[in-house]
């Protein structure tokens, strides 16, 4: 079943993909609510990473979810991201724009104050299904939830949310996952009240883009959700039943992987 780009999208029809993937998002399963995070990018990055580390090992039994903002503006670049192909360095140094990079693909975007960021970690005891199931069962619940609160969201290209129609559509959420033996990361972006001329100034024309696009630029390809950050939590908790809190965070786990990797400058610049 493929509803990513019907707006009537049912929570049937999404219970009917997560279904066949052995994902329950619903009563009977509930997803883990993590509300607790890092104070930096990089400890974010890393308790992502952390959480799917967990789910591989067989340490984490049900989903985990959660919601971050950054709190100044900070540019990251997908894990095989080259940085003069997709960042103006000049731009980011005059403007003191930082750059860090993720554990999962795709090309880079800018974080800040009105850009949410989601996270589901999914642990796979029995192997992951095909990378397009992983699409469905993820997006097609977040669509419909956005779209409950109000917000005329549908899908677009392979992994991203985006109003409006034909070319005047424009996205509003980039995603990207990373894929182990028994676990999934699946991450993104909901913008929401970002300033969008920031993302013109610091990031060049991506070197492939979805057909969407049409190689619209940044200014002209953006758009901004304006619901706010409490209703857009609500949706990311809605979607994937995330309704049993988690205090408890891999601290050790994060710490080491801050150290080992995402404060490293040789992460950062692997594919310089």
């Amino acid at each position: 079943m493929d509803s990513g780009n019907d707006p009537t999208v049912t929570r049937t029809a999404v219970e009917q993909v997560a279904g066949r993937l052995d994902i329950d998002f619903g009563p009977h399963a509930p997803a883990d609510w993590l509300a607790a995070g890092g104070d930096s990018v990089e400890e974010n990055l890393a308790l992502d990473e952390a959480l799917l580390e967990e789910a591989h090992e067989g340490l984490a039994p049900a989903p985990v979810v959660r919601t971050w903002m950054a709190a100044e503006p900070t540019i990251v670049l997908g894990s095989s991201s080259r940085i003069d192909d997709e960042v103006d360095r000049d731009a980011c140094a005059r403007l003191g724009v930082r750059l860090a990079r993720r554990p999962s693909g795709g090309l880079t975007v800018v974080l800040g104050p009105g850009c949410l960021m989601w996270s589901v970690v999914i642990p796979r005891p029995h192997g992951p299904p095909p990378i397009e199931a992983i699409h469905d069962a993820v997006l097609n619940p977040l669509t419909a939830a956005l779209q409950a609160a109000g917000a005329p969201v549908d899908r677009r290209g392979s992994s991203d949310l985006a109003v409006g129609h034909g070319p005047a559509a424009r996205k509003v959420s980039g995603n990207a996952l990373r894929v182990r033996r028994h676990g999934i990361l699946y991450h993104g972006t909901l913008l929401d009240a970002f300033d969008l001329q920031l993302v013109s100034r610091v990031l060049r024309h991506p070197p492939r883009e979805p057909a969407y696009r049409a190689g619209r630029p940044h200014g002209e390809f953006l758009a901004n959700l304006g619901l706010g950050p409490g209703p857009l939590v609500a949706a990311v908790r809605a979607a994937f039943a995330a309704t049993r809190d988690r205090d408890a965070w891999p601290t050790d786990r994060v710490a080491r992987l801050v150290r080992d990797r995402y404060a490293d400058p040789a992460w950062l610049r692997r594919l310089a």
